[in-house]
């Protein structure tokens, strides 16, 4: 599903005082239908990776193999085109866009995407995470679970092949967080989606098939496999 090969990032810093290395030299493969947590402590370059990983920033050096192609040989629209019909994202912050409803929020990249039937995908997915009845509700008056549950809906709407979850989790308390990731992992069995998750939590982590560790940019031991998702 997606290889990773001598991935770094670096950016310079202020008054020529060098470069900050974000990733250095990253290189795995992630096939179809796994799923795989991505750990570390804050600054490890968790987050970075999974941008590069959806092509939402470039990297200084390395590729990234999406199905085959090397979406960094892709211009910024091609790149955008191929994230809206292979890539969901799963962000901390929910980034659901305030001035739409729940139901326009999961049919924005059904729309962008041309689905003739974005309404009815859209009101059905709502419904499979149990939103049937907040469809026309804005995100402010949503609580953190239910804005959490629309960018689910959202991201697994369009079918992807790839999903990727960015601390999902991390701005719920305890049990909303764990309704949401048995949620993840559910949709996540029943579509057959390839699942990435960063997290710094390690009980999450060991419900993924397997882990990569990361410390100071770069991954710091060989993956841990540990079987299933339950």
């Amino acid at each position: 599903m997606i290889e990773v090969a001598g991935l770094s990032k670096s950016v310079p810093l202020g008054d020529g005082a060098g470069v900050l290395r974000i990733l250095q030299d990253v290189s795995f493969s992630v096939g179809a239908g796994e799923s795989v947590a991505i750990v570390g402590a804050s600054g490890s370059g968790k987050s970075t990776l999974l941008g590069l990983l959806a092509g939402l920033d470039v990297p200084s050096a390395g590729t990234v193999r999406l199905q085959g192609t090397d979406i960094f040989s892709l211009d910024e629209d091609a790149r955008a085109a191929l994230r809206g019909e292979s890539v969901g994202f799963v962000f901390q912050s929910f980034q659901l866009l305030p001035a739409l409803t729940a139901l326009e929020n999961v049919m924005l990249p059904l729309e962008l995407a041309g689905a003739d039937d974005a309404d009815a995908i859209a009101r059905q997915w709502l419904g499979r995470v149990g939103l049937a009845a907040r469809v026309r509700h804005y995100p402010k008056h949503l609580s953190g679970g239910e804005q959490q549950r629309v960018a689910l809906a959202r991201a697994f709407a369009p079918s992807p092949r790839l999903l990727l979850a960015d601390e999902p989790t991390g701005n719920l308390d305890a049990a909303t967080g764990e309704a949401i990731i048995e949620l993840i992992f559910s949709l996540n069995r029943e579509a057959g989606t390839t699942l990435i998750l960063v997290t710094h939590d390690e009980s999450l982590a060991r419900r993924c098939g397997r882990i990569l560790r990361m410390h100071n940019g770069a991954l710091s031991e060989p993956a841990i496999e540990l079987g299933t998702a339950s």
